[in-house]
């Protein structure tokens, strides 16, 4: 973010954590994680002055982005990337300001709750209209919504954020019931009726969650399966459009500004141009050759080069990175195997020689500095601790028990990892940490594109992977009930009925007990990890960009999608 007045937000982030008094969040982060402008007049008019206005100067940015957009259908996406290309030219009933606050966006205004909570009332905006002319209407919800509960569209996010929330999403995703007995309803065209299963204290928050986002029936049903497939193949309402993306291969794209979105009056940038840029050493370079307006997140080797640079913007995460280890393998069936794994390779030489970058070692699975118990006002982290830590002798004895109990001398495995050079060097050093210190192991590292990688995430394509978590609101539940058996971002197989109960009971039972429930929560991760070793956590996260300094409201979100780009604001510089 800029320095002047947004650089409070810096501060602000972390504090803003306890908005919702301990529910959900995400790093810019929601879901999986894989040239300067001038211009100008005189604008003295006495002859004395030659400081340039916001409106002498053309609203232009370039990025630098690190992978392709995966999906561009709301109830398809299942990335950070996908998601926070939609918030910026789609929008839901609410959308995150720069203080992470949830506003009015397609909503006129706050939700109205009934007596207890489980039924809202949302009055929607009578000029909010899609980008090509058509109002947005309630319907345009009720069709989404149910787009991404339906079976047949098989979506990766619908069932995860809807089922347990929504009333009857989990009758219609798990008991094939009809979709018009979900929980949402069009009660006119400006009115949108949403009936919960239990109370939700973040609700406005959550309807900030693209998976939320409307759709137009019309237009869908006539793109058929075309839809989403290009920037041609959609329609926008939020405060950009998607132009010149020609689908998950293109390695460039646009954003213009959306003259049909309501609050277009308060949107500077007119174009925003990405670029994929996989070597964040190229990304930097184009920065200072002023090419680039903001970069991706730098790389360990560029990080300690801008320490003192006002241009660098560094902040922690609540964002998660870990091993996945795909329990249909025979080998990682066994616990021994996988916690030998787990604690084979040397966390804390990772982010220090690695990254360098501010990341710290994670030896959890909810990140610390991210949600504090509601009644203690403690950090989540201060009940478990450390779980899992680095241990290479121990670690070797666990894999000759497991070899042992397995009846095997050696074993193969396939890791799955990133193709951006950041990605390729972590995994290469773990690859190396684990056949280093786990003889008769051997690790066949395969880097691959982003959407490749989502791909053969969902078809448990792999042994091993590495992979990250933003949450996608502000409560440990955002990590927590990823691991249920057969949950739909369990892509790992990993299944415990302790750990299932405890997520249960955190959801129904717990619901109106908030510090019981969140000690659950505490419980379910020590189980996951400490009996389990279902997971191996490597490190939490601290972004770093570089910002070009003409650059005012560069905006970050702790929770969901990563950006906001309806704030930036292009100025004369110094």
């Amino acid at each position: 973010m800029k320095k002047s007045k947004y650089s409070l937000l810096l501060v602000l982030t972390l504090v803003l954590s306890m908005f919702l008094s301990a529910c959900y969040g995400g790093s810019g982060g929601g879901g999986q994680q894989g040239g300067g402008t001038e211009g100008g007049n005189n604008n003295g008019g006495n002859g004395e002055g030659t400081e340039e206005t916001t409106e002498n100067v053309p609203q232009e940015i370039v990025v630098s982005e690190s992978s392709e957009i995966p999906a561009m259908d709301s109830i398809m996406a299942q990335d950070t990337i996908s998601f926070t290309t939609m918030n910026n030219v789609n929008e839901g009933l609410y959308r995150l300001s720069p203080d992470q606050e949830p506003v009015p966006g397609v909503a006129a205004g706050p939700a109205e709750a009934n007596e207890d909570g489980t039924v809202y009332t949302i009055k929607l905006k009578d000029n909010a209209k899609w980008s090509n002319g058509d109002p947005v209407t309630a319907n345009d919800f009720v069709f989404a919504w149910q787009r991404a509960v339906n079976p047949d569209n098989a979506s990766p996010y619908g069932p995860y954020m809807m089922e347990g929330k929504i009333a009857g999403a989990t009758e219609i995703v798990q008991e094939g019931a009809a979709l018009d007995t979900l929980g949402v309803k069009a009660i006119d065209d400006t009115t949108l009726e949403v009936t919960l299963v239990k109370p939700i204290p973040f609700f406005e928050s959550l309807m900030a969650f693209p998976t939320f986002y409307p759709q137009n029936q019309k237009f869908v049903e006539e793109q058929g399966e075309n839809y989403a497939k290009s920037a041609e193949n959609l329609l926008y309402n939020g405060p950009f459009v998607l132009s010149n993306w020609a689908g998950n291969t293109a390695s460039s794209w646009e954003y213009a500004k959306n003259d049909n979105y309501w609050d277009k009056d308060n949107v500077s940038l007119t174009k925003i141009s990405f670029n994929v840029v996989k070597d964040p050493q190229a990304a930097v370079n184009a920065f200072d050759a002023g090419e680039v307006d903001i970069t991706g997140k730098l790389s360990s080797d560029v990080v300690p080069l801008y320490a003192d640079d006002e241009r660098l913007k560094s902040w922690l995460e609540p964002v998660i990175f870990w091993i996945k280890l795909n329990q249909t393998n025979e080998a990682l069936q066994n616990v021994n195997i996988r916690r030998a794994i787990a604690t084979a390779f040397n966390k804390e030489d990772l982010v220090t020689t690695i990254l360098n970058n501010g990341s710290q070692p994670a030896n959890y699975a909810v990140p610390a500095e991210f949600v504090t118990n509601p009644e203690t006002g403690a950090d989540f982290r201060e009940a478990n601790g450390d779980l899992l830590e680095y241990n290479a002798e121990e670690a070797k004895k666990l894999w000759e028990k497991g070899l042992e109990e397995i009846g095997q001398s050696e074993v193969k495995l396939v890791y799955l990892g990133g193709d951006t050079e950041t990605a390729k060097k972590t995994d290469e050093y773990i690859r190396n940490q684990l056949e280093t210190n786990l003889p008769g192991l051997t690790v066949d590292v395969q880097s691959v594109p982003f959407s490749v990688r989502l791909d053969r995430d969902n078809k448990l394509d792999y042994d091993l992977q590495f992979a990250g978590w933003g949450p996608d609101y502000l409560d440990p539940i955002s990590f927590s009930d990823l691991w249920i058996t057969d949950g739909g971002n369990n892509k790992m197989a990993y299944s415990s009925e302790q750990y299932d109960k405890l997520l249960k009971d955190a959801q129904t039972t717990l619901a109106t007990e908030p510090g019981k429930r969140f000690e659950a929560l505490q419980e379910a991760e020590r189980v996951l990890l400490e009996e389990d070793a279902g997971l191996a956590p490597v490190y939490q996260r601290t972004s770093n960009l570089l910002i070009n300094q003409n650059i005012e409201g560069f905006t970050y979100h702790t929770v969901g999608p990563e950006y906001s780009y309806k704030y930036i604001k292009v100025t004369g510089g110094e």
